[in-house]
């Protein structure tokens, strides 16, 4: 029995008319295996010839694309040229749509390229006015709206370095980012939408101003339209008084290097890690993910569910170096009954749906199925990434969104702003596998012992240099931080921290959290095992398991949220080892079930295992400001049935 059986497969006419399909041939092969091997052995060749493909302008060009080619920290990209990312971003022109803002409330805004490119410009000369320099920090503490976009673009044209976080941030979470980095400039709304609520966020944007000296001057976006004049905090500018226009924009040309982003890692073991990345790696990764990959041109219309805070928004956001038009939204997902987003994609014509894996998984039980009332001929492809995306959710989307798309579950991460393993416009789709390698990341799948295995789990690797790795992580002079990371486990290889599997198709399929996998009995076991089974039980609207020390070993602890009216009886915990146990191994069976109210999720809505696991050992989990419920791990505290046997 083939259980990853093929779901879709492109047509002649979209494989041939696919960027993808051009740069094969372009290079003289025949199939993408044949691209792919020529990408990882010959990595200078193969950025360079990107570079050419997407039109990649440089100011002063690279005395050489590549030098030490074995040291992925270290590696050399195109050593001794400029660019400047805004630049290419802003290269499209004319009355077609840039950006497509809609927002929970109905608000509807559009601004054309030109629109955009004066809105840059002059927000740029409000950045240097206020004596922003090449170098210098501007933080974001935005909704996802057009300002966002405008004020990252004209903070990269200048050569100062973007960093943002989304307003359900609290002040201390806030201050535990921006505090480290000490941007000069911080642009902040006055308030936002989510869930049918206006939420104000004046007297926390006064907080954070107050804990970050550095900050000089705050520029407050309307995004309530309140219409009222800013009072608080004292060094506050309404964003209109802010631009300065009648300008001319000027792109400052940057080494390839030049930290463009600072991002932050989530938070809940520590205090955020800041990783920078730099113009050139985010532009080329970008570009390949977006045009190759994801086939994206001036004819998209590119959505992705996201807030300012995770790096969906940066990649996003990169979108516009194509020519495609960014559709973008701030609320709930779930607004309007579930149907909020799903009218919007409709209305906007959108050819590109992004999202994660729990929001199709919610979308299943809540019995959402947007086919049946919606026109979505437009919709060509669905993007998921987060957390792993179950084999019945590739069945769902297939049939309760539409037959004919490339559904392509992504998998990369904020320490890369980029994809290790990504969708492809000219490979098959097969249930529970992610498609694809992406061009020029060497990516294998390590044991224990550092040998390459496939059909068999372990941890992902990527053993080549690729141009998205980090600059480095901010105040790490001498990269100690940086290398214990991602190289202490194979010296000289990246280790990205996911437990994975290469099948022989060619796909992927990810198991989880490296730091998450459970360990009973010394077995290593990836909680998406366990995720995928659980789910599937209609009484379960979803669940949490991790691995509690007990008597010199580990044994396996799910937590699930249940249904309205469902009660978690001997019946159904029956049911639920009865399915994990069929479709897995005894293993994998719990040891306890114990059901909860809700689930720790971070602000991107990733579900924090690692935080549940130490406050069911009895430990501190700091920084719960990263937490979008931080409320709710104290569900987990001291739970009687974590004591009996």
């Amino acid at each position: 029995m083939n259980d990853n059986p093929i779901l879709w497969q492109p047509d002649g006419t979209r494989v041939s008319a696919s960027a993808m399909h051009r740069f094969i041939v372009r290079h003289e092969f025949t199939t993408y295996d044949e691209l792919y091997n020529w990408s990882v052995s010959n990595p200078a060749s193969f950025w360079e010839s990107l570079c050419d493909f997407c039109d990649v302008r440089f100011v002063a060009p690279a005395t050489a694309s590549l030098s030490r080619p074995d040291n992925i920290m270290h590696a050399g990209w195109f050593a001794g040229s400029t660019l400047n990312y805004a630049e290419h971003l802003l290269r499209s022109s004319g009355t077609r749509a840039a950006l497509i803002f809609c927002g929970e409330d109905g608000t509807r805004r559009e601004l054309s390229f030109d629109q955009l490119h004066t809105a840059v410009t002059e927000i740029a000369a409000g950045l240097e006015a206020a004596g922003v320099r090449q170098g210098d920090r501007v933080g974001a503490y935005l909704p996802n709206c057009p300002e966002a976009i405008i004020a990252m673009l004209a903070t990269a044209s200048i050569g100062a370095i973007w960093s943002s976080c989304s307003p359900d941030f609290g002040s201390h979470g806030v201050v535990d980012r921006f505090g480290q980095i000490e941007p000069k400039v911080l642009f902040a709304a006055n308030g936002y939408h989510y869930n049918g609520k206006r939420i104000d966020s004046l007297a926390t944007v006064a907080d954070i101003v107050a804990r970050i000296p550095s900050i000089g001057t705050t520029v407050v976006v309307d995004f309530l339209s309140t219409n009222n004049s800013v009072t608080e905090p004292g060094n506050a500018v309404a964003w209109d008084q802010f631009a300065r226009p009648g300008g001319k924009l000027s792109f400052k040309p940057v080494a390839f290097d030049h930290p463009l982003f600072i991002m932050f890692s989530s938070g809940t073991t520590g205090v955020p890690k800041c990783i920078v990345h730099g113009h050139g790696g985010t532009l080329l990764q970008h570009l390949k993910e977006h045009v190759l990959h994801t086939d994206l041109g001036p004819d998209s219309r590119l959505f992705y569910f996201t807030t300012c805070g995770w790096m969906m928004w940066n990649w996003l956001a990169s979108g516009l170096a194509c020519g495609a038009t960014l559709v973008l939204f701030d609320g709930s997902p779930f607004f309007d009954n579930g149907l909020g987003l799903w009218k919007m994609a409709e209305r906007e014509r959108v050819t590109v749906f992004g999202t994660s894996a729990k929001y199709i998984s919610a979308l299943e039980k809540a019995g959402i199925r947007p086919v049946d009332g919606f026109d979505l001929g437009s919709l060509r492809t669905v993007l998921s990434t987060g957390s792993p995306l179950a084999p019945e959710s590739y069945d769902f989307v297939y049939d309760a969104i539409g037959k004919d798309l490339q559904l392509s579950s992504i998998a990369g991460g904020t320490d890369i702003l980029s994809c290790f393993l990504l969708g492809n416009p000219v490979l098959p789709v097969r249930r529970g596998e992610l498609q694809c390698r992406g061009l020029g990341m060497a990516v294998e799948i390590f044991d224990d012992e550092g040998r390459p295995v496939v059909e068999t789990q372990g941890e992902l690797v990527c053993t080549r240099p690729f141009p998205s790795a980090p600059v480095g992580f901010w105040n790490d002079e001498d990269d100690a931080r940086y290398h214990a990371a991602y190289f202490e486990r194979f010296p000289g290889i990246w280790a990205h921290g996911d437990f994975a599997e290469q099948k022989n198709s060619g796909g992927f399929i990810i198991h989880g959290r490296s730091d998450a996998v459970l360990n009973p009995g010394g077995v290593r076991i990836g909680t998406a095992e366990i995720y995928r089974q659980v789910e599937k039980l209609d009484q379960i609207l979803e669940s949490i398991v991790i691995g509690q020390q007990w008597a010199d070993d580990v044994r396996v602890v799910l937590f699930v949220v249940l249904r309205d009216g469902v009660v978690l009886d001997d019946e159904l915990k029956a049911e639920i080892r009865k399915v994990i146990r069929s479709n897995t191994t005894p293993r994998h069976v719990p040891a306890k079930i114990i059901a909860v109210a809700e689930i720790p999720r971070t602000k991107s809505g990733k579900i924090v295992e690692l935080a549940v696991r130490s406050i069911v050992h009895g430990k501190v989990v700091k920084n719960t400001d990263a937490l979008a419920n931080p409320e709710a791990l104290e569900l987990y505290r001291n739970l009687p049935e974590l004591a009996e046997e």
